[in-house]
């Protein structure tokens, strides 16, 4: 269903910013150097205010990232202006490329309606599908969300 209220969803539903970012680290040497900087900055950001949720994943050998959810675009800044998060930033850029060998980060804000369906939805616990899409291109109307007819 569409809601533009995620007060009983998930903490990563209910905030407003998401950062993705990840760094290929130059071998084993420097993901082993990165354990105690990054527990620290990953300490850091659960306790500040504005954290909903984050996930780290891995692409190869020695690339790890991060998917970050913050209240809102301020709270998210704010980590990023954090000592431990400055800290690991320097580690990693300092030295040429002995910790790492690229990365990126991109920020994301949240459009102010979605979809929640059963516990997760405020207005009431109804699990339902929609009757249009959302419209796409210059569309007026979204098509219509067509379901298999019962046997």
């Amino acid at each position: 269903m569409r809601t533009t209220d995620f007060s009983a969803a998930p903490p990563q539903a209910r905030g407003e910013a998401m950062f993705i970012g990840a760094t290929r680290y130059s071998g084993l040497r420097s993901l082993i150097s990165l354990a105690r900087p990054w527990l620290a900055m990953v300490r850091t950001m659960k306790r500040m205010d504005g954290y909903r949720w984050h996930k780290v994943y891995r692409q190869g050998p020695f690339t790890l990232g991060t998917i970050a959810v913050f209240a809102d675009r301020d709270a998210l800044l704010r980590f990023a202006r954090s000592k431990a998060h400055r800290d690991l930033m320097c580690w990693m850029t300092d030295h040429g490329d002995r910790n790492g060998t690229a990365g990126f980060i991109r920020l994301f804000d949240a459009q102010p309606g979605g979809y929640s369906n059963g516990a997760w939805r405020a207005e009431d616990d109804t699990m339902a599908h929609i009757e249009e899409f959302t419209p796409i291109g210059d569309e007026r109307a979204g098509a219509r969300v067509h379901r298999k007819a019962k046997s």
